[in-house]
């Protein structure tokens, strides 16, 4: 099994942050390569469109308001990859109430690929995801 994590300090408190990234259905709110979300089967599974139309549907497996994370595995998808489970979590940095740090890690099974690919691929997605939310939080 494969794993990345990449973190990134973000203008706003950790409140703020997950306000904005907490919610399940909310990738579209920060995320520009996740230009639709569908919520299905109340809200426990997400059906995304990436700019090209491909499909990717995700499962919540973990949500832990109190704590601001949740996890997800990727049901379908065009990543060669399978086994995937991705957490997204919020942290508070100490000493500071004006930013937070937000963590993006994901565990999964390359498929047709190298482990050092996929670890590649994904960290590549996070990184710049949590670009577009600094940029999203810092307007």
């Amino acid at each position: 099994m494969a794993s990345t994590t990449v973190s990134r300090i973000v203008p706003a408190s950790p409140q703020e942050a997950w306000n904005l990234i907490g919610g399940f259905d909310a990738l579209p709110d920060w995320l520009p390569y996740i230009p639709e979300s569908t919520a299905l089967e109340g809200g426990r599974v997400r059906r995304l469109a990436n700019p090209d139309g491909e499909v990717i549907i995700e499962r919540l497996v973990d949500f832990n308001e109190t704590e601001r994370h949740y996890s997800y595995a990727i049901l379908q998808a065009p990543f060669p990859v399978d086994g995937y489970v991705s957490t997204l979590r919020v942290h508070a940095v100490p000493g500071r109430d004006d930013v937070a740090e937000v963590q993006w890690s994901g565990r999964f099974n390359p498929v047709g690929v190298s482990s050092a690919e996929a670890e590649y691929l994904f960290a590549g997605i996070y990184r710049d995801g949590l670009d577009a939310l600094h940029k999203r939080l810092s307007a």
